[in-house]
């Protein structure tokens, strides 16, 4: 009866638990998911990124970060940092406007919200009336410009949002000087652009969609110049003198219009259609760049041929007779140009070219001869093909971190060498304690090995499988290759490419031994490949061998895809892991579990069908073993053709719903006595379920049929040294887990190193346990005589681990989907279990062994399992009393493909996809936290309007939520001055001390 005491409340362990475990979502790694707006500060140089579900993301050197949400979760449609402060405005797509600050709270920097204000019209005006389509944020910072549908612009008061109904510029006042034949009511119908005069703040340029601009004296409120467009306008752009303009058209044309300073009726200098004379898209954006050599940079988005490239998504550079049309993967979003913003500089001399696509960030270096692309610190485009798996590796070696960041650094010669010019802020964050990396493998068949160290994830090494297949594709076509006279001169850019040229080249399982340097991976067509790193490009013959799961049993036939075709002879890789043997499984089938055991050599591997072993040393399969059931046809269909089956799945789904439907109908039919449900449920299915205790908060795990499909899928592998015959010897094994609740373990004969050439490994089958529920297991363990997990394989060897105590009886942990259970060894005898208690149907979906440190001394640490369910949730449960510890909230249960992708540190952190393309990076430690903290420097304005810098804030606080607890007298005041004379510590020291001298 032990088992079912509850312990009391134990305030020591409570405290303990305290230091030890905290649940954080510490920073967001990746592309932000569906991007909808750009803004940059050239005062700030930061660079803010707005999404459609109505996030706003700020980033400056690598390690500056901050992250907004707006509560309404709509499209941002468009940001604009206030000239010279730490305010920027966005605009959704409900027509609200939005005012962020980066201000102190609490002695960190924090992005906060701090207005927002929707534009209201006369009553009974439609809704087009204050539809806002432009905004300016004036040089002043007191005042807004919002160009709306209907032609009128109205001004608000900054940071208010007062709106100031005596400044509105209405269209009729517009229309008063514009001759009659041109004028009509729609020409002032939508405003598109509104623009500052470079050097005159009172003059504002206003273009109208119909083609109608106008220069706007603010002073005097009144129109000076009326520059009489044809053509559908699109955008306009200063020239940084201000002499001149440049207006861009729907017809992809842009015309260069002069200034004077006489009343005339100005006439265009120049009209030109870059790739005409055919009918071209639309020149969205342009810019026009002085430089000191006298020779314009002239940069814009579209304007490509429409019958031709009209899928095209283009920004087109020209610089005299150099010009390139960079064709992007994804639509562009926006971008814009990083030149010298000095108020003084003569020339605008740009530097970089920053565009945000739709599934990737890429940075054009305009100083380095060819226009090379720069690679990003941070922003990666995770799902440059999509992301099929995810493994993580701790504490990396110096020596093996230092040759992977060699091997990259040789495939990153073609990009700038370029120092990131989005520099903003300071990061000081402190080094991270340990190097880690995070590798995702890929549906093109590439692994990326990401630096997860810090806050940014950066791509260090990209490794390609493809080499070893035939392929439709030759892996040495260059993409970026231009004939001497193709026009457009267009050169793709980027690394987002979606398209992979066989599924079956997809990557689903990896494992990384960070001692021995080997890699394992494998893939969807049954292949797993053997790797070693090398520093230096080879060439030579991957060897193959073939893994038979099914044993040429009869009645068999596998209805899926074939097996990739192997290149014959030497094949060339590049510097970093190479493969040296490929394992073809056949049937081949998904890989569906892999483990690597580098002191021994061995590599095991598991598919639908059964698993096998590999030493790939001598390069000789030791042995396979079939755990298909002779009625699980479905296993033999494959991923890529399961239309016929689905039939038999929709039977086998509604027999799981009517047995679960029987249990309940008893389960409610008994009295509510313990011993009465146990009655009934053995009444239902007293085979299965005769071994099993309720519990007081239980449920009663449901059976499942030894026919239910996928019942020999293998889940788990695990290589251990422990008792396993008898308890006086111990030797090396193998463990396999599957999806119907079986285990299999085999005894491994290996031979010591001197003789490991001369002497085959042997495996000789020791064990099988069936677990009486059926659940498929997913996780097995094995305890020594302290009850601390083994170490990994050449851990003690590089004295980063204590051996493991051999004398004391061993435990075996076996984690399945329902329940924990632990054996004793060698006798397999069942010694404690813990099933899950959640009565909607908690299932266990990963689990790991993390170790966690007390955030009050070092000298304590303890190891406990870390279990994600589906249902979202994180459980700590305690070794290896298995004790649930604490439970946290994480991932949305709806969020299938979320939980699916979540992968667990050893350090008690985790990782997994908030989208296709964003790593959400969470902590459950005290101790290891990772997040941004960063130093922003804030501007003071005087009363003269020159800027000065002060010492910044620090930023401790990864997101806000806006939060909006400023003191009404802050939001009054609405001066940065006064926020920043009273945040000022020397200013406060002198008050203070005055007022102690006055008394």
């Amino acid at each position: 009866m032990r088992r079912f005491l509850r312990p009391g409340h134990d305030p020591v362990r409570e405290r303990l638990k305290r230091d030890l475990f905290q649940f954080n979502k510490t920073v967001e790694h990746g592309f932000p998911h569906q991007p909808s707006a750009l803004g940059y500060s050239p005062f700030l140089r930061l660079m803010a990124i707005g999404t459609r579900s109505g996030a706003i993301k700020l980033y400056g050197a690598p390690g500056v970060e901050f992250m907004g949400l707006h509560e309404e979760n709509n499209t941002v449609m468009q940001i604009h940092f206030i000239p010279d402060q730490c305010q920027l405005v966005t605009l959704l797509d409900d027509n609200s406007l939005h005012l962020w600050s980066l201000k102190q709270h609490s002695g960190a920097s924090e992005l906060r919200e701090e207005h927002r204000f929707t534009l209201k019209g006369p009553p009974g005006s439609p809704p087009s009336a204050t539809q806002i389509t432009a905004v300016l944020a004036h040089s002043s910072r007191e005042v807004l410009y919002l160009g709306t549908e209907s032609g009128n612009i109205f001004v608000v008061e900054l940071p208010s949002f007062k709106a100031l109904e005596d400044r509105t510029i209405t269209s009729e006042a517009v229309l008063q000087r514009v001759p009659e034949d041109y004028c009509n009511r729609r020409s002032c119908e939508l405003v598109e652009a509104l623009r500052e005069h470079p050097k005159n703040p009172d003059q504002i340029l206003i273009g109208y969609s119909r083609g109608l601009i106008v220069l706007w004296d603010v002073q005097n409120n009144k129109a000076t110049h009326h520059f009489l467009g044809n053509q559908q306008l699109e955008n306009l752009y200063w020239q940084k003198d201000g002499s001149k303009f440049i207006s861009c058209h729907y017809d992809g044309s842009y015309t260069q219009w002069p200034v004077s300073s006489d009343n005339r009726q100005p006439e265009p200098l120049e009209n030109l259609v870059p790739y005409g004379p055919f009918p071209c898209k639309a020149i969205s954006k342009i810019y026009w760049q002085t430089t000191k050599n006298g020779l314009p940079y002239i940069i814009f988005q579209g304007g490509m041929p429409r019958a031709s490239y009209g899928d095209r998504h283009s920004i087109s550079v020209v610089h005299g007779s150099q010009q390139t049309a960079f064709d992007f993967t994804s639509r562009v979003i926006d971008f814009f140009i990083i030149f010298s913003s000095e108020p003084a500089a003569e020339f605008d001399d740009p530097s970089a070219m920053v565009v945000l696509a739709e599934e990737e960030l890429v940075v054009i270096d305009l100083k380095t001869t060819g226009w090379p692309a720069v690679h990003p610190p941070y922003l990666a485009s995770l799902h440059c093909s999509a992301i099929t798996c995810s493994h993580h590796v701790s504490n990396i070696p110096l020596k093996l971190w230092e040759r992977i960041i060699s091997a990259g650094s040789k495939q990153n010669i073609h990009y700038s060498t370029m120092p990131w010019p989005i520099d903003g802020g300071t990061n000081i964050a402190p080094d991270p304690p340990q190097r880690d990396l995070l590798l995702t493998g890929h549906e093109d068949g590439t692994v990326r090995f990401w630096d997860a160290s810090g806050v940014c994830l950066h791509l260090l090494y990209k490794l390609s499988t493809v080499r070893v297949f035939l392929t439709d594709a030759d892996p040495n076509d260059n993409m970026n290759t231009l004939g001497e006279d193709e026009w457009p001169p267009l050169r793709k850019v980027g690394t987002f490419d979606p398209y992979s040229d066989d599924p079956r080249l997809g990557i689903q399982k990896i494992y990384l031994c960070k001692y021995s340097g080997y890699l394992a991976v494998a893939g969807t067509a049954g292949q797993v490949l053997v790797m070693e790193l090398n520093d230096e490009d080879a060439e030579h013959v991957v060897d193959h061998a073939e893994a038979d799961l099914l044993q040429d049993q009869e009645g068999y036939r596998w209805k899926g895809h074939e097996k990739l075709r192997t290149r014959e002879g030497p094949v060339r890789f590049e510097a970093g892991f190479q493969p040296f043997v490929l394992v073809q499984c056949q049937p081949p089938a998904v890989v569906t579990s892999l483990a690597l055991h580098s002191e021994w050599k061995l590599v095991a591997f598991g598919t639908s069908h059964g698993f096998g072993l590999f030493d790939h040393q001598q390069k000789r399969l030791v042995f396979v073993k079939c755990t298909l059931h002779p009625s699980d046809q479905l296993a033999l269909e494959g991923p890529l053709s399961r239309v016929k089956s689905l039939k038999k799945s929709l039977r086998q789904s509604f027999r799981r719903i009517r047995r679960s439907r029987v249990s309940s109908r008893k389960r409610r039919g008994a009295s509510g006595n313990a011993s009465e449900v146990q009655e009934a449920n053995a009444k239902f299915d007293q085979d299965t379920l005769q071994e099993m205790e309720l519990a007081p908060v239980q449920r009663k795990i449901e059976a499942r049929s030894a026919e239910d499909s996928f019942t020999g899928f293998v889940r788990t592998l695990y290589f251990a040294d422990t008792f396993l015959r008898d308890s006086s010897r111990h030797c090396p094994s193998l463990w396999a887990g599957t999806n119907g609740g079986t285990v299999y373990a085999f005894c491994l004969r290996v031979p010591p190193a001197e003789r490991r050439m001369d002497e085959p490994v042997r495996a000789e089958q020791a064990k099988e346990i069936q677990l009486m529920h059926r659940a498929p297991v997913v996780g097995i363990l094995v305890l020594d005589g302290r009850s601390t997990p083994l170490p990994e394989p050449l851990e003690v060897a590089h004295d980063l681990s204590k051996s493991p105590d051999m004398q004391g009886s061993h435990q075996l942990l076996v984690v399945s989907e329902e329940q924990f259970k632990v054996f004793t060894l060698p006798k397999v005898s069942s010694k404690l279990k813990l099933k899950l208690t959640a009565l909607e149907g908690c299932r266990v979906r990963k689990v790991t062994v993390a170790n966690f440190g007390s955030c009050k001394t070092d000298d304590y640490s303890e190891n406990d399992l870390a279990v994600l369910t589906n249902l979202g949730d994180i459980q700590i449960i305690s070794l290896p009393f298995l004790k649930l510890q604490i439970r946290y909230p994480c991932i949305r249960k709806e969020d299938v493909s979320g939980i699916a992708s979540c992968v667990f540190t050893k350090y008690g952190q985790g990782f997994y996809l908030i989208s296709p393309s964003e790593f959400e990076r969470f902590s459950l430690s005290t101790k290891w936290l990772v997040e941004p903290r960063c130093i922003v420097n804030m501007p003071e304005v005087t009363s003269n309007n020159h800027v000065h810098n002060r010492p910044g804030v620090e930023n401790t606080a990864r997101k806000s939520r806006n939060s909006g607890d400023y003191g009404e007298d802050e939001r009054k005041s609405g001066r940065l001055m006064e926020h920043a004379l009273l945040n000022d510590e020397k200013v406060l020291k002198e008050i203070q001390s005055t007022l102690e001298g006055g008394r």
